[in-house]
């Protein structure tokens, strides 16, 4: 188990897996799960709107990534938290762990499909057009082109491993990044002694 006070950002694209991966980490840490999508989601329905309407509406109506990514912000000054959303990792720049999920979008499209109950191609339509408008809109809005992975430590293709697969790994980063956090404190403070 990690000690201190870490924040975490895991974003990915639709049906990367990073919910899974959220509940995952919240679960084993007791870590705080702040979800963007669920924000946003929330919005809609506030708005008597559907996903794909209120995306295009929050096109127009910049004030709405602005008021989600707030939110984000604001969860980071929290102690171990986990913040689950494609921008949380260029909004929480002082992250422990910054962790980007990504898989080909057909084995997306098949995870979305099953989970909405809907066609595999009516997926990859709907996955294909959301990806397209929120990576203008993050331009338009911030300049941040969702497309580079620059600013992640740990990148993981999700279509290799299943979701205790994709734990095992993120855990093994967490839990050394704690223990090498620690071990770089301690011979701080033997320089700062000796």
């Amino acid at each position: 188990m990690p000690k201190g006070c870490l924040v975490i950002t895991v974003g990915g694209l639709a049906g990367s897996g990073t919910t899974t991966l959220c509940q995952n980490l919240a679960r084993h840490y007791g870590f705080k799960h702040i979800y963007a999508g669920l924000i946003f989601r929330q919005m809609a329905r506030e708005m008597g709107m559907t996903l794909e309407e209120f995306q295009k509406y929050a096109e127009l109506h910049p004030e709405i990534d602005r008021e989600v990514d707030k939110k984000q912000v604001e969860a980071a000054k929290e102690c171990n938290v986990v913040i689950e959303g494609r921008l949380a990792g260029w909004m929480v720049k002082n992250a422990d762990l910054k962790i980007w999920l990504d898989a080909p979008i057909m084995e997306r499209a098949r995870r979305v499909a099953k989970r909405e109950g809907i066609s595999v191609e009516e997926a990859f339509v709907q996955i294909a057009e959301r990806e397209k408008q929120n990576r203008k809109r993050y331009l338009n809005l911030y300049g941040i082109d969702i497309e580079d992975k620059s600013i992640y430590d740990l990148i993981i293709n999700t279509a290799h491993w299943g979701p205790d697969g994709v734990f095992a790994i993120v855990k093994a980063a967490i839990d050394h990044l704690s223990s090498v956090g620690d071990a770089e404190g301690e011979k701080k403070k033997e320089k700062e002694v000796g």
